[in-house]
């Protein structure tokens, strides 16, 4: 299985320059079955990657661009009258996915973000009182622009809380984007892009997730760190049960890339870095001093002490 991971986070640096860190973590909330909102402006690559994990696994990927107009039924599908047979066909949306790439989420009304509510809760949407289940690989990637507002609907919390990471790509340095230049003067590299893997490895590698040991002590310490966000001065709330289990899932992926059967402090660390930022709500008092979520989320990480026997 190590193999195929090298295999996978290789395939996908093709396409994607200078970026191994958020390769490295959109893959294992994959592995971890987690969805990614990716908040960052227009053009870093963030449809590029989408596509490229896609690819690599052989998967189906589809993208729906989100729009103030978008009605529920364009993301999951309805049913249509056929005068021929005289019943209703059901007609899939693009929803009816292995990977959805999901652009600009927040440009839609709170009703069509709803509906993708219950597809990344339960793997499943109802419509006209039916219930389709989707596949078993589903999962979203969905995009913000954070300069844009106007004309947009914020994401409610109980929509933020269904993702598993938020996370940034940022512009790449200057040596990176000048391979980026040199690899598309002919063609794009996505379009020689081969698979390297399959939705059954896939499946079975998720199975090999689970599998991972996770100590009493790292639970602990675990819940220590999201507790404190509870209770964090510069926080008017903080994160949720569903943060921990989130930790600790993208933890056993991220040790599982490793190629480690137990998690380490370390894990948890950088996982909790990218579960938890958009989980709290700052105070008041916090967003007069700009003070950035992801510098407040570290010093409660910090304030933790870790247990020698977690360590070892």
């Amino acid at each position: 299985m190590r193999s195929v991971i090298r295999e996978i986070l290789e395939n996908v640096r093709k396409v994607i320059k200078g970026k191994d860190d958020v390769v490295r973590i959109v893959l294992a909330a994959i592995l971890a079955k987690g969805h990614v909102l990716m908040e960052d402006v227009p053009g870093v690559g963030k449809t590029m990657l989408a596509r490229a994990i896609a690819r690599s696994f052989n998967m189906d990927f589809k993208r729906i661009q989100f729009t103030p107009d978008l009605l529920p039924t364009d993301l999951t599908g309805l049913y249509i009258y056929d005068k021929k047979t005289g019943d209703f066909i059901f007609k899939k949306g693009p929803i009816f996915t292995d990977i959805l790439l999901a652009d600009e989420i927040n440009r839609a009304t709170p009703r069509t973000q709803s509906a993708l509510l219950e597809a990344m809760a339960e793997n499943q949407v109802t419509i006209d009182g039916v219930t389709h289940k989707l596949s078993e690989n589903f999962f979203v990637i969905a995009t913000q622009n954070p300069i844009e507002y106007e004309g947009t609907f914020p994401l409610p919390e109980a929509q933020l809380d269904r993702f598993m990471i938020s996370v940034k790509m940022g512009y790449p340095s200057e040596e990176d984007e000048v391979k980026i230049l040199e690899s598309q003067i002919k063609k794009h590299p996505i379009e020689d892009l081969e698979p390297v893997a399959t939705s059954k490895e896939l499946s079975e590698m998720r199975k090999k997730v689970r599998e991972i040991l996770v100590s009493d002590d790292v639970k602990r310490y675990i819940v220590e760190i999201v507790r404190k966000t509870r209770n964090h001065p510069s926080l008017l709330l903080g994160s949720s049960p569903r943060g921990s289990i989130f930790i600790m899932h993208l933890s056993m992926a991220l040790a599982f890339i490793e190629d480690r059967d137990f998690v380490l402090p370390d894990d948890v660390k950088e996982a909790a870095m990218y579960v938890l930022p958009h989980r709290v709500i700052q105070s008041t008092e916090s967003k007069l001093k700009r003070e950035r979520k992801e510098d407040i989320i570290n010093e409660v990480i910090e304030s933790v002490k870790v247990i020698r026997d977690v360590i070892e």
